[in-house]
């Protein structure tokens, strides 16, 4: 099991039920019950303003470096790995996966380290939802596939 999904589990997350311990089986799930009342999301929506989220190649099997592959395996960043929003300020975030051959995730994570939301982002691809985030606090993103070094964090501010 990845460290982060361990991590997590270890707080008293919970996560949908999978047929094994890989994040790749995760289903992909917007929020309910308690996780609203940190983060609704929509499809659509009037957003304030957009943010876009890329992921990038920081060190892979084709491009190398090689001993960085050796020592720490294939590793992915998002860009930006941290930005600001304000609380009840609805923001489109879109997800853009650049890579061709490697899929991603994204799993939401409240101040109180309840998984929000999961989604998966297919190679070469764009994913975006409207959120609007309820409560100010720190909200890690994370893909759970590359985890930990493929991270984020929302500063959610008050209004």
């Amino acid at each position: 099991m990845r460290p982060l999904l361990w991590l997590l589990l270890s707080l008293g997350s919970t996560l949908p039920s999978t047929t094994g311990d890989r994040a790749s089986e995760l289903a992909d799930y917007l929020p309910t019950g308690p996780a609203k009342a940190f983060l609704s999301v929509a499809k659509n929506g009037q957003p304030v303003r957009q943010i876009i989220v890329m992921t990038e190649r920081v060190a892979v099997k084709e491009t190398g470096p090689r001993e960085t592959v050796e020592h720490f395996g294939e590793t992915y960043a998002f860009s930006p790995t941290f930005f600001a929003v304000r609380a009840g300020e609805p923001v489109r975030i879109e997800f853009w996966n650049l890579q061709p051959d490697d899929a991603h995730d994204v799993l939401f994570i409240g101040p109180d380290a309840s998984v929000l939301m999961h989604w998966k982002l297919p190679p070469i691809s764009k994913t975006a939802f409207t959120y609007t985030f309820k409560k100010p606090g720190i909200y890690p993103f994370v893909c759970a596939m590359h985890s930990p070094e493929m991270a984020g964090e929302i500063l959610v501010l008050d209004r």
